[in-house]
């Protein structure tokens, strides 16, 4: 008599092989420790098989160059542009299974959206700041949002009221256009009747962030950050006049020469066409002093 074969399975497992049914194994079993007669079968699922895998990709590549677009629009798009009657249920659990917007999406937030044409969009915002001698300074910031550049700085030493905030707004603004739009926070010195008149006067609408959400205000906010970090951190003042000084000479550096991350290399004046882009020589430059030596940058020799 010849040696059973090791893998051949036994005559239990043979019979058992030949009689469960295709879709089931037996219960509290490893199926790496089941011999390979006993596991199941699998086969193709029955019924109909779907939209194809080039379908597929057409509607999610229709829905991800449109996102507004809707399922009867996507439905009917592909059937006008491929010759395929697609119902929009079908489209709909195309997407349901194979569209995954990203995170943010690509298109401007709100913000972005008012301050798409120069000088439509400014915000505003106050910050407090002591002087050597621990003299409280109240500074009004007010930037352009579209080209990230600072258009100007008010000082006021003391409380402000809606007069002294209207005379802050006409300092830091003076010269500049008239803006479409003017974005602030929930502070009540925004309430003041005077300041409400201001704004009607020069016809300028206001847009209001979030309340008691900072993120909802980010530009500035981060500009006042930068302000702080770079000047005011880095130097003291004395007075009033002293601080409009700085500021000044910050101002003009941050809009001429320091690049922007988001302007993708460039600084707020090229932004904004105010300036224009000059090469260096490599091998004939010299250096220009900023902010009273605080920080150099490179010019022609």
């Amino acid at each position: 008599m010849r040696p059973a074969d090791a893998s051949e399975p036994c005559a239990p497992f043979r019979h058992y092989s030949e009689t469960v049914n295709d879709s089931w194994f037996p219960p509290f079993t490893d199926q790496a420790q089941v011999p390979p007669s006993v596991l199941p079968i699998h086969r193709g699922k029955h019924g109909p098989k779907g939209p194809s895998r080039e379908l597929i990709d057409a509607i999610v590549a229709k829905k991800q160059g449109n996102p507004t677009w809707g399922c009867p629009q996507i439905a009917g798009q592909i059937s006008l542009a491929f010759g395929v009657v697609v119902d929009k249920d079908i489209v709909r659990r195309v997407l349901a299974r194979h569209y995954r917007p990203l995170s943010g999406g690509d298109g401007p937030s709100w913000l972005s959206f008012l301050g798409h044409m120069k000088d439509s969009l400014w915000s505003i915002d106050l910050f407090r700041c002591e002087s050597a001698i621990l003299k409280s300074h109240w500074v009004l910031l007010v930037m352009d949002h579209c080209t990230r550049r600072i258009i100007g700085f008010a000082v006021h030493v003391g409380a402000v009221d809606g007069v002294a905030l209207c005379r802050m707004f006409n300092q830091a603004t003076r010269g500049q256009p008239t803006p479409r739009f003017l974005s602030s926070d929930h502070d009540p010195l925004y309430t003041f009747h005077c300041w409400q008149a201001l704004l009607r006067i020069r016809d300028i609408t206001k847009v209001k962030t979030v309340p008691y959400v900072p993120l909802s205000h980010p530009f500035v906010e981060r500009l006042i950050g930068t302000v702080r970090r770079e000047c005011l951190d880095r130097t003291l003042f004395w007075n009033q006049r002293d601080l409009e000084r700085k500021l000044c000479d910050f101002m003009d550096y941050y809009n001429r020469y320091r690049v922007y991350s988001s302007l993708h290399g460039s600084t707020p004046a090229l932004s904004a066409a105010t300036d224009d882009r000059k090469v260096i020589d490599l091998n004939n430059y010299r250096w220009r002093s900023h902010c009273r030596g605080l920080y150099q940058t490179p010019i022609a020799a």
